[in-house]
């Protein structure tokens, strides 16, 4: 498993505000990732170093919006004024996960405006809203990744989170000192867990965005 992707959520009508200023602050810009059918809404992506990829979401007027966790999730988030949200694994065994944590990947899917459609299961959003530092896990099911649409330039140096480690280790089932890109700052009972800030590096300079 492997550091995927992470997730940064903001309201409609300011998306292409904070992908402009993403965008510029990294050296990369967003290209439009379309809809999320399943869940109630849409994204815009920029392609990183090493397989990776930085997301803008944010919550569309749609059902799906309020009953899946993952739209719920982005719409709570969005309304609390928006920010960091999650940091995401990848994993070719997601049934390992499902049995691990005894509920079944949710499919996710979107079509690109290029007409290209993207397919994958997810699960673990659920958790987020209690343990903001937690990541949740994906399996990609179709091979035009993100991280492929233009040329990476920027990569991420660190995803810096607030929490237990303990809780971490177990939630991912491993030593979170595996994955060099986290750093951790184990909480107090008198601060949420969460992601404080992901640090970018593009050309030399180093990019905090909190």
């Amino acid at each position: 498993m492997e550091i995927d992707h992470v997730s940064y959520v903001c309201a409609h009508d300011q998306i292409s505000d904070v992908i402009n200023r993403i965008g510029l602050l990294i050296g990369s810009p967003f290209i439009d990732g379309g809809i999320h059918p399943r869940f109630g809404t849409r994204n815009f992506t920029a392609p990183l170093k090493n397989g990776q990829y930085i997301e803008v979401v944010c919550p569309i007027d749609h059902p799906a919006t309020d009953q899946t966790n993952f739209g719920v999730a982005v719409k709570q988030k969005s309304l609390s004024g928006g920010g960091w949200f999650a940091w995401v694994i990848r994993t070719s065994n997601i049934e390992e996960i499902e049995k691990r944590i005894d509920r079944k990947a949710m499919d996710g899917d979107r079509v690109k405006p290029d007409g290209s459609k993207l397919k994958w299961k997810q699960i673990g959003v659920k958790e987020l809203s209690k343990n903001g530092h937690f990541p949740f896990f994906v399996q990609w099911l179709s091979e035009n990744h993100p991280s492929k649409d233009l040329e990476a330039k920027t990569s991420i140096t660190s995803i810096n989170l607030n929490g237990s480690k303990k809780e971490l280790n177990s939630w991912i089932d491993s030593d979170i000192s595996k994955y060099n890109q986290i750093k951790l700052a184990e909480n107090n009972t008198n601060v949420d867990s969460e992601i404080i800030s992901v640090i970018f590096e593009s050309n030399g300079n180093f990019i905090e965005i909190d």
